[in-house]
């Protein structure tokens, strides 16, 4: 079992090293462009994609960094250089947790390939859970799965929302209620092949921030799928719903539905997200402080503003430090027993908020325009304390892990 250690070796400063470089050469310069057109950024994912950083190869070595802090040091370069292209980079990565964490070895093989492409192919994927009246209320899912046994395919219904990548993906992983009797503990995860008829993209949203990446509805109406693209199959599933309806009736322990195990396993990697915007805000605010004068000096050596920018740095390098031990614990198999993927996602992400509004404030008139990157880095801030579990609901969780009681 890898130690924990805030020392990254030199394998892992050679990735840190290469990203910061595609972020800084490739990223940035794109960033105002992309953010502008709202529409997704296919030439930098290509990009990304012809040096082995859009790839399963990529994802699968920082997946399985011994340490746990493959996914977080690449996801906090990444978004350094921008939230919005990042997050179309990246965003396939959600559906392949979904079929990692809910999988069987051969479903992994198969589908998660795909899920990528190559250089000359790129590929998409989505994740879709979210409904309209389902959101931190998963127990109010209403798309639902029923099982055809005569033809061994399941029939997909219902519409989905804020779906990354929806209707432009090459393959979706569905959420869906197979057993409405049991509340969120009857939800289980499905593939949707590509060109599966019944599938089509709703509406695309025109958003706040992260402007560069895909947002949209899902439409599902009568999607027939194969038997064997339930995640984890069919078997297990009936094992985990009996135990699930035994347990409601004694009231026993709670049974993980797989759209939260897939969240849990990725709260840690949006609170790295959440610190490379807030350090790229930093940054910005830093340098323009040591080199605006006001009254004849750099505003810096004005006590208000070198406080802000300490208190900035400081809450940044917090919230890695939790980010990071959440993933070692995640990585080393040691049980979150109070709350850490939230702890972290929820300080990460509200840092985020925070320190890009700061230093729009250093900036000052200058940080309100789109001429300074800090406008559009606030912008894109603001999703990372409402996507993958809002702030109320990880201080939901983290009361209830402490409490033990079912706080509401």
């Amino acid at each position: 079992m890898a130690e924990f250690t805030l020392e990254l070796n030199d394998d892992q400063k050679q990735v840190k090293e290469w990203l910061h470089g595609f972020a800084a050469d490739v990223i940035r310069p794109a960033a105002s462009e992309w953010d502008e057109r709202e529409e997704t950024p296919w030439p930098v994912i290509q990009e990304a994609a012809k040096i082995g950083i859009y790839s399963l190869d990529f994802y699968a070595q920082q997946f399985f960094d011994p340490t746990g802090l493959g996914i977080p040091m690449a996801m906090e370069e990444l978004f350094w250089g921008d939230a919005g292209i990042a997050l179309s980079i990246v965003g396939t990565g959600l559906a392949a947790v979904g079929v990692l964490a809910n999988g069987t070895e051969e479903q992994i093989g198969t589908w998660i390939p795909q899920m990528y492409g190559d250089a000359d192919d790129v590929k998409v994927a989505a994740f879709c859970s979210s409904e309209p009246d389902a959101g931190s209320d998963v127990a109010s899912m209403r798309t639902r799965a029923v099982y055809d046994e005569a033809k061994d395919e399941w029939v997909l219904n219902g519409t989905k929302t804020w779906a990354t990548n929806g209707g432009i993906a090459n393959v979706h992983v569905v959420v869906a209620v197979v057993d409405p009797d049991i509340g969120s503990k009857g939800h289980a995860s499905f593939i949707v092949p590509p060109n599966t008829p019944g599938l089509s993209q709703g509406q695309k949203f025109k958003k706040h921030g992260i402007r560069a990446s895909h947002t949209a509805e899902v439409v599902l109406e009568d999607v027939r799928v194969p038997g064997h693209c339930l995640l984890g199959g069919k078997e297990k599933l009936d094992e985990r719903l009996a135990r699930a309806r035994e347990r409601a009736e004694s009231g026993g322990e709670r049974v993980k539905n797989a759209a939260m195990a897939t969240f849990e396993a990725s709260r840690p990697a949006v609170g790295a997200m959440a610190v490379g915007t807030a350090r790229a805000a930093y940054e910005v605010a830093l340098d323009y402080a040591k080199t605006r004068s006001q009254f004849g000096r750099p505003i810096i050596d004005n006590q208000g503003i070198a406080f802000q920018l300490a208190d900035m740095r400081t809450r940044i390098d917090a919230a890695r430090l939790l980010v990071w031990r959440a993933s070692w614990m995640a990585t080393t198999g040691k049980p979150f027993t109070s709350a850490e993927g939230s702890m972290s996602k929820l300080y990460a992400s509200e840092t985020a908020r925070d320190v890009t509004a700061q230093a729009i404030q250093i900036l000052g008139g200058n940080g309100f325009t789109r001429e300074y990157p800090v406008e559009r880095m606030h912008r894109d801030a603001a999703i990372y304390t409402i996507f993958e579990g809002t702030s109320e609901i990880q201080r939901l969780v983290i009361a209830r892990t402490l409490s033990g009681m079912p706080i509401r």
